[in-house]
């Protein structure tokens, strides 16, 4: 199974030099919506064919043949998401477990802490990324429950979602594409690689990487924090 793990484009939070600005759940800036349009075009057909291992990335040589699109809950991916589902002509899942590192919260500061908020209900979800396919833990009432997750339950929520992935890839020759978060993809690749807590996966906006994960339990890691796609103006 070949899984491309994809970066958001750029947030509104991302792009403030004020972080007392900052809001629990950002939409993406004007950048981050220029950044997804051509992550889009990228993965549809724009990519170059690579050759690997003795194979086309893509079976037709067209972009990355992608035939599964698994998204955070969160605006940013959701809004990331969608020119990526309609350049792929797919439908979008989504899967709660990739959201970011600590959930939807503000630090309001002293004497208050950490405020937790719902996120978006499935109508918004709906409306932010029309026909995506929702989880019955999403509701009216949004998807977020408590405060802040801390680091120990980001690093769980990776280990529960690389367990997955390997066991979809004994399974299925797909090519799936997930659009997640920065922490958590650092948690993620950690948890697939078995890494240990000396490093940290950075990953710019929309930035792919992409791992072969085989039947056997073994991965094969072809590229990490690749921006191609993005002029050298365009990277954040």
């Amino acid at each position: 199974m070949d899984l491309y793990i994809i970066r958001h484009a750029q947030s509104t939070n991302n792009a403030l030099d004020d972080e007392r600005k900052r809001v629990c759940d950002p939409e993406l800036s004007e950048l981050g919506r220029q950044q997804a349009e051509l992550l889009a075009r990228h993965l549809a057909g724009d990519a170059e064919p690579e050759f690997e291992r003795g194979r086309l990335a893509a079976p037709n040589g067209a972009g990355c043949g992608i035939t599964r699109l698994f998204v955070s809950p969160m605006r940013r991916a959701l809004q990331t998401a969608r020119p990526v589902a309609r350049a792929l002509g797919l439908t979008p899942e989504v899967w709660v477990d990739l959201h970011e590192h600590g959930g939807v919260f503000l630090d309001h500061g002293p004497g208050v802490g950490y405020v937790g908020y719902p996120g978006l209900s499935r109508a918004e979800m709906q409306a932010v990324l029309p026909g995506c396919v929702l989880p019955d833990g999403v509701t009216e009432r949004g998807w977020w429950t408590g405060a802040r997750e801390d680091r120990p339950g980001c690093e769980a929520r990776a280990a529960k979602v690389a367990a997955a992935l390997r066991q979809w890839a004994a399974a299925t020759d797909e090519r799936m594409a997930l659009i997640s978060h920065g922490d958590f993809i650092d948690a993620l690749l950690r948890a697939l690689l078995q890494a240990g807590q000396a490093c940290y996966f950075v990953h710019a906006n929309t930035a792919i990487s992409r791992l072969e994960l085989r039947p056997d339990g073994r991965i094969w890691v072809d590229y990490l924090n690749r921006t191609d796609h993005l002029p050298q103006g365009m990277i954040s």
